[in-house]
């Protein structure tokens, strides 16, 4: 079965399905994206990005007549993604794991329910969620941070069913990660540019195959958010640790000058704070010029 050359049209839509030695998911997945859109007459490509797989994902996907991109050697889950919106024609872009995880009968109401937004995800809070018991600690923490940091709810940082226009995510180019961190990072540069974010409950089944998380990965994502909100909203950061510098250096000047003798700790502590809130104010100036940058880079490829 042959695939239509979709020409850019608000109508069309690729998904892209990034796969790593994923055999046991990815004929699976392709039938139940292509049931789903199909039912719903919506037109669409699907390509499997094939990052260095050994276990014969590429033949398998080619064997159902889906496009196939192969690397080599293995690159990273971004990194298929990249290549895969890169290669994508359509303006509208759907991802989706080629693990069974993810329903892809949900994708046909993400794409009714875009109007009004910049990204569409599929959020794993339905009524059938079988995310690991041992993962659960580490995906709370994540999500509270980023929640502080970017200052609005986050149902679901990391979800790997997601809706967005190709234009914004080839803006995002340089700073999107090679890595499983591709998704909390176009959330929260989305969500730290004040991009309207929908969120749509679906269920999460258990994976076919065997997962590529680590527990390393956690330290890895919490390093990831706040560097992010520092490149985005660098006074979320600054400002705190400015401010309990300040206030700490201030109460022990009123101590001192109680007991009558003026410490260089308070005075070091103030100072410090001042700076480091100067620093903050001089991040936020670039930052608000990168995200302009971004946006006319975003408007650029739209024409």
């Amino acid at each position: 079965m042959s695939q239509p050359n979709l020409e850019p049209s608000s109508a069309a839509i690729t998904v892209v399905i990034p796969a790593m030695n994923e055999s046991e998911g990815i004929i699976g997945t392709i039938a139940e994206v292509r049931t789903a859109l199909e039912g719903a007459s919506i037109p669409h490509v699907i390509i499997v990005v094939d990052d260095g797989s050994t276990d014969g994902t590429s033949e398998r996907a080619r064997s159902v007549g889906v496009e196939v991109i192969r690397s080599e050697r293995n690159k990273g889950y971004g990194a298929s993604l990249k290549r895969g919106i890169a290669a994508a024609r359509t303006e509208w872009i759907v991802i989706i794991d080629a693990d069974g995880t993810y329903p892809g009968s949900a994708i046909p109401l993400m794409i009714e329910g875009r109007l009004g937004a910049e990204m569409v995800v599929g959020a794993r809070i339905g009524a059938d969620v079988n995310i690991p018991w041992e993962r659960k600690p580490a995906k709370r923490v994540l999500n509270l941070l980023a929640e502080y940091l970017s200052g609005i709810k986050i149902p679901d940082l990391n979800s790997g069913l997601r809706l967005f226009r190709r234009r914004d995510a080839l803006a995002l180019e340089t700073i999107l990660p090679s890595g499983f961190s591709f998704t909390t990072t176009i959330t929260l540069s989305f969500a730290c540019r004040d991009m309207e974010i929908r969120y749509v409950p679906i269920d999460y089944r258990k994976r076919k195959g065997v997962s590529k998380i680590r527990a390393k990965h956690f330290t890895q994502f919490m390093l990831l958010i706040v560097r992010l909100i520092v490149l985005f909203n660098p006074l979320k950061v600054f400002g705190p640790i400015a401010f309990l510098l300040f206030l700490a250096g201030s109460a022990k000047t009123a101590y001192d000058i109680v007991i009558g003798n003026l410490s260089e700790s308070a005075v070091m502590a103030i100072l410090a704070g001042v700076i480091i809130f100067c620093v903050g104010l001089l991040a936020d100036q670039n930052s608000r010029l990168g995200m302009s940058n971004i946006a006319a880079r975003a408007r650029r490829d739209s024409t």
